[in-house]
């Protein structure tokens, strides 16, 4: 009988800790849901605001961007450096083989061309600071 009791407390004490590793993971998500949140809602402000100061100035909105754009522009809202296609890719779970960077590296260089990104140097993209 002592032997199936012992058992018994170690499976509990095993499961106390797996419920509180489990509710630290809860917590660690819960924190990052809130943070990503919070960048969406910023990012919709934002884009609400340029549309309307476009249109108060008489020029056309600005053409929305894919939603492809968009995450990426999330991710640099998010890096305190400047990245590169590769650490782009990585980040968002896309490949890293050559046809993955250098997709997303012309998708970089349009953010550029359009003041979204700056190039601070040769394959180095960070936020446009306007």
């Amino acid at each position: 009988m002592k032997e199936i009791l012992a058992k018994i407390e170690a499976r509990q004490e095993l499961i106390r800790d797996t419920v509180e590793r489990l509710r630290e993971q809860i917590t660690h998500l819960t924190e990052q849901l809130a943070a990503a949140e919070d960048i969406l809602n910023r990012l919709e402000i934002t884009r609400a605001t340029i549309l309307e100061l476009a249109t108060e100035d008489g020029a056309p909105p600005p053409d929305p961007l894919p939603p492809g754009y968009r995450e990426i522009l999330a991710l640099f809202e998010q890096a305190e450096e400047g990245l590169r296609a590769k650490d782009v890719c990585r980040a968002l779970g896309l490949g890293t083989e050559p046809r993955h960077t250098e997709n997303t590296r012309a998708k970089l260089k349009r953010l550029v061309n359009r003041g979204i990104l700056a190039e601070p140097e040769p394959g180095l993209f960070a936020q446009s600071r306007l």
